[in-house]
């Protein structure tokens, strides 16, 4: 919890006209965090100072751990999201949280309005190059969703059928920001960066044959891309990959109010 000493000196600046608004909501912005037991501290300023709420990666957490975390995070935000959790390890948690939704091929589990409605301006789109590739692609824009974008997705894309690309050349040209997913050989981002005007972020998979090396031949790929304007993100980080792009559009969307 935020010290109560500390809160209380800056509020008793403010009032004294010592720290203005401005400079105590930066300080309160580094301020509060809530132990959860022994193993956790939720940080409920992320959102303010990043623009996202904090996230729980649920690899290597126990299911009691995970529902503690939920049910402290819940008390102060609408909208929870745990990312890499598996179905067994979701029953689990819906049995002590029946509210709890499950994206199966995202495994993502989340706490959410009925009714998610965009609050940013500009569209998020995600191609992924193969089927095998979806798990990624889908974690990628359940999180966009959940962080309050507009998301388009097209699916099965990939340059060994590249007319199923080139058919959809129009999805390309009218998203503001691109986020393609590929393994094998990742050679994807590449060609979509060709024909974009607009930011492409690029995700490595591990999906792919031996010499793929579970994903670091795509990464390799998709690092020395000879088309410009692509970044990359890890090998399977669809999270990352819609933090990133989101964070691309609320800049945008700031500088275009100064």
């Amino acid at each position: 919890m935020t010290q109560p000493e500390v809160l209380q000196d800056l509020l008793n600046a403010v009032a004294l006209g010592e720290v203005s608004p401005e400079a105590a909501l930066d300080k309160l912005k580094h301020f509060d965090f809530e132990p959860v037991a022994e193993f956790a501290k939720v940080d409920h300023h992320r959102s303010l100072r990043t623009g996202f709420p904090e996230t729980i990666w649920g690899l290597g957490k126990t299911p009691e751990q995970i529902i503690q975390i939920i049910l402290t995070m819940r008390q102060r935000s609408p909208i929870v999201m745990a990312t890499r959790i598996e179905p067994a390890v979701y029953a689990e948690l819906q049995a002590k949280i029946p509210d709890l939704r499950y994206y199966k091929m995202a495994k993502i589990c989340a706490l959410h309005p009925s009714e998610l409605q965009p609050k940013y301006l500009g569209t998020i789109t995600l191609l992924s190059a193969g089927t095998a590739d979806l798990a990624v692609a889908e974690e990628a824009a359940i999180t966009a969703e959940l962080s309050g974008f507009q998301v388009k997705r097209l699916w099965d894309v990939g340059v060994a059928g590249i007319h199923r690309l080139l058919d959809n050349r129009q999805v390309i040209y009218d998203a503001d920001v691109l986020i393609v997913v590929a393994g094998m050989e990742g050679a994807l981002p590449s060609v979509v960066a060709g024909l974009a005007d607009c930011p492409v972020i690029a995700v490595p998979t591990s999906i792919g044959y031996g010499a793929s090396f579970n994903g670091l031949a795509p990464l390799l790929t998709m690092l020395n891309s000879c088309a410009a304007g692509v970044g990359v993100v890890n090998i399977d980080n669809g999270f990352g990959a819609a933090i990133l792009a989101g964070q691309i559009l609320r800049t945008a969307q700031r500088v275009g109010k100064s």
